[in-house]
């Protein structure tokens, strides 16, 4: 569902001032015969216009001696084009504000107004020219063509603009430029979004009932969503229907652009499209740099549509739009999870293929797998990191075509022979199904712990391979399942803290490979808030406080790290002799770069030298603590850290080493 907000609602006020709240404070100010009615012709039916709804009419107005000032109708001047507003929230005359809610669908009335009812009035909300006679008393003849009656709510939808349901009228922008009327429903729950291929018949007309002649005419149109193929306005409506759907769009001058569709818009004041949204193809830009792209080829089934969740809650249609994704999820008791968004168990048939002239097919589990289908887990790295991205977007039994470039496809994956390095690859890809994994709810604190190293041994084996931020994934994941964890007695609870310590220590340790030392140093203080005397993360705060120059703070962890266990005394003594190590490395080179900075008169320039990194490699010293394969849990299996740049491990470890040595001339803002 795209919907985030709550239901269905008559609409109400808000707390800030409101148009309604304006207006009721200019009724104040109307005196006894400052707005006189009379009228020309009846109208039908006994259903009068109120706040909310919309009301189009046309307007002339005279003076007294009959001389008109101005006309929406053609034959007196105007364009032919009726006015449409919505009563208390368009800005109104006051006289038109009270007037219209008199009136019945076709009538035409006079309504005679005092300055202080029409553009008179002080602080009026609408402006006119200098010429119009503002002072003078006037009439207004008014027809009203026709009003909808409506409820009305905003509405936040995710796939696209801020807009509000009015039951049949849909208010697409706020200052009601782009309006759509429906004329039949929609026959599923998704909308058009940018770089989704729309076929839809379209016709359109100006506000005053004139055909509108398109560039293209008859037949079906196909254009690509967000490239401005059709008017701004006309795409922020299609923006807001389904496939199946009727609807009329109504466009104002200011959302009227120049399209291959509508090449002129010149003198155009409204245009009301007809729209048929025959059927999209959902494409999707997944990296947002245009290099990833999955574009749906058949849709695929499991998405409830508006139909179908009206079956299932007897309710109105109209009332899904405007539901919380909570109320549906009360309703229905359990809702389908669509897409494979979370880590699963999955089951696709795929074809690849070279992006050649000959399309190279290099692999298809139909011809190449005997026929079965490949079945992975998700956010394990089994297959390309493009692929699994969009498998990820897929509904089960779609198929999807993908177009991936080398870096998210095999440039860092296991390579098949016949994909050369550095090809972008296209894959054709049919998913079959998907099995969520099994959550923790009525599972026991043993089962939970079972499940808990399954999945840190899975982490442990990503972190092995390199993939560290797969394997940070993994521990994140039990992290968070274990703020619902409740152990039932000591010796649970002993075991629950152990582990969690364990996980965040390994959090501490992908962070540390991944680069970001101060994310780790912050993981590792998680795990010494609630144990101080944590060896384990004494020592991956030392390396990590090591590798962003604060040597200080890293000889104290490895220093307190002996005096709570004499056991860690020879990795703690390790540690100290890398630092020191490091500390003379950064030392020398700080002094070579920084020669004579400080040894001139004051006024004078001093250049700084540069240093050449012959080999950077150099730099990255192998670690003096033993490594095992067995966990990396225990503090001697932290391999060493990710490298930052040159200058920036130099800069920060000469501006610790100039304080050391008593130089704090500079400041660092």
């Amino acid at each position: 569902m795209t919907v985030v907000k709550d239901a269905e609602q008559d609409f109400k006020p808000q707390k800030k001032k409101t148009s309604s709240d304006e207006d009721d404070k200019r009724r104040k100010k109307m005196v006894p015969g400052g707005l006189m009615k009379a009228m020309i012709r009846p109208g039908g039916g006994d259903a009068m216009p109120s706040d909310g709804d919309q009301v189009i009419y046309h307007s002339t107005v005279r003076t007294l001696d009959g001389v008109v000032v101005e006309s929406t109708r053609s034959e007196f001047g105007g364009k032919g084009t009726p006015i449409r507003q919505v009563l208390g929230k368009s800005k109104m005359i006051l006289g038109l504000l009270e007037g219209l809610p008199t009136m019945l669908k076709g009538e035409v009335a006079m309504l005679k107004m005092k300055p202080e009812l029409h553009y008179g009035e002080d602080d009026c909300p609408v402006s006119v020219s200098d010429s119009f006679p503002k002072d003078a008393e006037l009439n207004f003849e008014i027809e009203l063509i026709d009003f909808s009656k409506v409820k009305a709510r905003a509405t936040n939808f995710i796939l696209y603009t801020k807009f509000a349901i009015y039951r049949l009228l849909w208010v697409v922008t706020e200052d009601f430029g782009v309006m759509k009327k429906v004329l039949h429903e929609a026959q599923s729950w998704e909308n058009p979004r940018d770089l989704y291929e729309v076929k839809a018949r379209i016709s359109a007309k100006l506000g005053n009932g004139q055909s509108l002649q398109l560039h293209m005419k008859g037949e079906p149109i196909l254009f690509t969503f967000g490239k401005s193929e059709v008017p701004k306005g006309l795409e922020m409506g299609i923006g807001t229907m389904s496939r199946g759907e009727k609807a009329v769009i109504y466009v104002t001058s200011q959302y009227l652009s120049e399209s291959p569709l509508l090449p002129s818009v010149e003198g155009i004041e409204e245009a009301h499209f007809e729209v048929e949204l025959i059927h999209f193809i959902q494409v999707r830009d997944v990296l947002g740099d245009g290099r990833l792209i999955k574009r749906r080829i058949r849709d695929g089934k499991g998405a409830v549509s508006v139909l179908e969740l009206t079956h299932k809650l007897h309710i109105s249609p109209w009332f899904i739009p405007v539901m919380t994704v909570d109320v549906i999820l009360k309703k229905l008791g359990e809702f389908p999870m669509d897409c494979p968004l979370q880590d699963s168990r999955l089951r696709v048939h795929y074809k690849g293929m070279l992006l050649d002239e000959k399309k190279t097919v290099f692999y298809d589990t139909k011809v190449d797998n005997d026929g079965e289908p490949l079945e992975f887990s998700s956010g394990e790295g089994l297959v390309p990191e493009g692929f699994e991205m969009c498998v990820r977007l897929m509904l089960p039994e779609e198929v999807s075509r993908v177009t991936c470039p080398p870096d998210y496809a095999y440039d860092k994956f296991t390579r098949p022979d016949n994909v050369p390095e550095g090809a972008y690859v296209e894959w054709v890809i049919e998913l079959l199904g998907f099995e969520m994994q099994k959550d923790w709810t009525g599972m026991d604190f043993r089962a939970i712990m079972n499940d808990v190293e399954n999945t840190k041994s899975t982490g442990n084996r990503l972190f092995k391979e390199g993939k560290f931020a797969l394997a940070k994934a993994k521990y994140d994941k039990v992290l968070r399942e274990f703020n619902h964890v409740n152990p039932q007695d000591d010796e649970e609870g002993k075991e629950f803290a152990n582990t969690r310590n364990l996980l965040n220590l390994n959090v501490a340790a992908c962070y540390l490979k991944m680069g970001d030392c101060r994310k780790s140093i912050e993981t590792c203080n998680k795990v010494l808030d609630a144990n101080p005397v944590h060896v384990k993360a004494l020592y991956r705060r030392g390396m990590a406080y090591m590798e962003t120059g604060d040597f200080e703070e890293a000889r104290r962890d490895f220093n307190r790290m002996m005096s709570i266990d004499k056991s860690s005394e020879v990795n703690a003594k390790a540690a100290l002799l890398k630092l020191k190590q490091t500390e003379q490395e950064v030392e020398k080179k700080a002094r070579k770069q920084f020669k004579g900075l400080f040894d001139k008169k004051p006024g004078e320039i001093s250049e700084v030298g540069v240093i050449e990194n012959k080999n950077d490699d150099d730099d990255a010293h192998e670690p003096l603590i033993s490594e095992q394969d067995e966990d990396i849990d225990a503090p001697e299996e932290v391999p060493a850290p990710a490298r930052m740049g040159s200058f920036s491990r130099l800069f920060t470890r000469g501006m610790n080493l100039f304080k050391s040595l008593g130089v704090n001339r500079c400041s660092i803002l």
